[in-house]
């Protein structure tokens, strides 16, 4: 039993410290969501000469231009604009510097609209007690399975960490969602320059619920660990008392009929035979509750004759 409920102690800690990890990293970085943006093209200059529109209609400058400078007509209206690349995270927005090199960040509580920034900061705050509580019931964990000899103790130890497993759990899960929901209407409502043309979920947002995931099945075995503890202490205790009741009581019929038929032959080596019995039997426990009845019989008699003297 203690073999099993190590092996289910310590897949608990790696399950929490996995998840531990995941929240940590998601909530630093800045892929929870990641797409394309529509953005018009410069115009062409001296400075400026691919992906750039050229209005002059003279062959020099078109000359000059070359092929990556686009002639705008009204028919190919497409041709004014560039996709960017762009990442969001909690923090911050990033997106391609089209310009040069790097990228260009920004904060992404700025671009909320005023109505979401209440909740956003709400699924910050989530976050940040998520990690906490998973710190917390890590630490619960790696406790009991290394510095807990006794099992009562570490049964405490279990069941505090399942609740704060648990409850991180779920505040992750609605940080997650928080979160997803201010990112959707910032899609349909944040300034114009940065709205989406296509998005969808990066790998933070993966981080992010598979963190949620292993919390849950961290939760979920400490919780079994401290069942099963439970109820095989339960069993073993039932068993125990049975046994302890059981055994005193117990009467072997052959046992009394013996016993009887020795009293009435009233041998006067019985009590050394009787020692001799017991001492080669199979139920020596059961051969020394005879004996204390016996004797307090024989006491109750001794009683009686006494007083009838």
């Amino acid at each position: 039993m203690k073999t099993s409920r190590r092996c289910r102690a310590l897949l608990a800690v790696c399950l929490n410290l996995l998840a531990l990890l995941f929240s940590t990293t998601a909530f630093l970085t800045t892929h929870w969501c990641q797409g394309t943006q529509r953005v018009p093209k410069p115009n062409c200059g001296r400075d400026k000469k691919t992906n750039c529109l050229n209005y002059s209609g003279n062959s020099t400058a078109n000359d000059t231009t070359g092929s990556h400078g686009v002639h705008y007509s009204w028919e190919t209206g497409d041709d004014r604009f560039l996709f960017r690349y762009f990442h969001t995270g909690i923090w911050y927005s990033c997106e391609e510097n089209l310009s040069g090199l790097g990228e260009t960040c920004r904060s992404f509580i700025d671009l909320a609209p005023a109505s979401e920034k209440g909740v956003l900061w709400l699924s910050v705050v989530s976050e940040v007690l998520y990690i906490l509580l998973l710190v917390v019931g890590f630490s619960l964990m790696c406790l009991e399975l290394f510095h807990s000899s006794n099992v009562i103790d570490g049964l405490k130890l279990n069941a505090f960490a399942a609740v704060f497993t648990v409850l991180s759990g779920l505040l992750g899960m609605v940080a997650h969602m928080m979160y997803t929901q201010v990112f959707q209407v910032t899609v349909s409502l944040g300034p114009e320059d940065w709205r989406p043309h296509s998005w969808d979920y990066g790998w933070s947002f993966c981080l992010a619920w598979g963190s949620f995931t292993c919390c849950m099945a961290a939760s979920v075995t400490t919780l079994n660990s401290y069942t099963k503890t439970v109820i095989e202490f339960r069993h073993k205790r039932k068993v125990f008392e049975q046994g302890f009741r059981e055994e005193p009581t117990f009467i072997d019929p052959e046992a009394i009929k013996y016993f009887r038929e020795r009293n009435e032959k009233g041998d006067g080596t019985e009590d050394e035979d009787f020692r001799l019995d017991c001492h080669h039997s199979r139920y020596p426990n059961r051969c020394w509750s005879f004996w204390i009845n016996r004797t307090r019989k024989g006491r109750r008699r001794s009683k009686e004759r006494s007083e009838s003297l």
